[in-house]
């Protein structure tokens, strides 16, 4: 059981992980083939109850946070299209993807509050500056800096409400 427990959260950040590099080296057409592909084998056979909800909130969040740093000036996307004129399909797609691992393979980090903020503030950074470097995006100078922050209090946010739903038994419907 614990095997086959550690085999699937494996196989979670797998995915995820080979999904990032997909989007990223492939593009928006490369994105909107493997992000169907891999949300809908996450959906058909991973997904907890609810988790379709979260899910599309954090994709809106993402094309809400990202379109916003966007239109600030903060990426330089050059002739590459763009999702309601904010983002690349390739870029939105990552977020989506990234949430297919928080009831799944980053469940355990959420009981480490600091630890969580601190990989979101590292993490969270160090994705967009590879993902830019691979893909030929400009970043403004206040990026990186403005993405630790957001990235810290996403994960803040998620492993408070963790811990909030882990001590109050509420059931896992997704937040």
């Amino acid at each position: 059981m614990a095997t086959s427990r550690w085999q699937g959260m494996l196989l979670n950040a797998l995915r995820f992980e080979a999904g990032w590099l997909l989007c990223v080296f492939g593009g928006s057409w490369v994105a909107a083939i493997t992000g169907a592909i891999l949300l809908g084998w996450h959906f058909w056979r991973c997904a907890k109850p609810g988790e379709g909800w979260f899910i599309g909130v954090f994709a809106l969040l993402g094309l809400a946070l990202d379109g916003g740093l966007h239109l600030a000036g903060g990426f330089d996307f050059g002739e590459q299209p763009l999702v309601a004129g904010l983002l690349p399909l390739w870029l939105w797609m990552l977020w989506p993807l990234f949430a297919t691992l928080v009831f799944h393979s980053l469940a355990w980090l959420w009981r480490f509050p600091l630890i969580a903020t601190v990989c979101g503030a590292v993490s969270g950074p160090l994705s967009y500056f590879g993902g830019a470097a691979i893909s030929g995006v400009t970043l403004a100078p206040w990026l990186l800096p403005t993405q630790a922050v957001i990235w810290a209090a996403l994960c803040f946010g998620i492993s408070r409400y963790a811990v909030y739903k882990a001590n109050k038994n509420v059931p896992n419907n997704g937040f």
